[in-house]
């Protein structure tokens, strides 16, 4: 009996730190829908044949500032192509998110970090924190820390 609640105990385990894990190039990330701060939500049916870029950031990261001046003109340019973009804040309160993005003037789609987007990307070494993830929703390339403008350069030829 003690062996099998051994078993048992090191299965739950191993299963916990693969929950933890963050998300890595090669795996999938699948959802159903996301809700957005504007009330709006991305629904992954609205991402057939699109790749997707995963921002995670918060309004108080000094790099996420910086980068997201450079995001929101990527944004910008990537509106109506194969292109789609979420950003999901991991700030506690949405006001706060709200007011970033209203002093700021960006308009890119934001959720709120949640329980199941943090079970889906796993653990995080960092912030800000880029995924791209493929029409099929494999996750080709994932990038930490500040990205300068030339580095969203690179990502645009994923509209194509």
């Amino acid at each position: 009996m003690l062996k099998k609640i051994q078993y048992i105990l090191t299965c739950s385990l191993f299963l916990y730190q693969v929950h933890a894990v963050a998300l890595e190039v090669g795996e999938r990330f699948i959802f159903d829908h996301v809700r957005l701060l504007s009330g709006h939500t991305l629904d992954a049916s609205q991402l057939k044949n699109k790749h997707l870029i995963i921002e995670v950031w918060a309004s108080w990261c000094p790099y996420c500032r910086r980068q997201n001046v450079n995001l929101q003109k990527f944004f910008s340019k990537t509106v109506n192509t194969n292109l789609a973009i979420l950003t999901i804040s991991v700030d506690k309160d949405p006001v706060t998110v709200e007011d970033y993005l209203k002093v700021n003037d960006y308009d890119f789609p934001v959720a709120m970090m949640t329980s199941t987007l943090s079970g889906q990307l796993g653990k995080r070494r960092g912030i800000p924190e880029i995924y791209v993830v493929d029409p099929s929703g494999k996750v080709i390339q994932k990038d930490y820390g500040l990205m300068v403008d030339a580095d969203f350069e690179e990502l645009i030829r994923y509209k194509k």
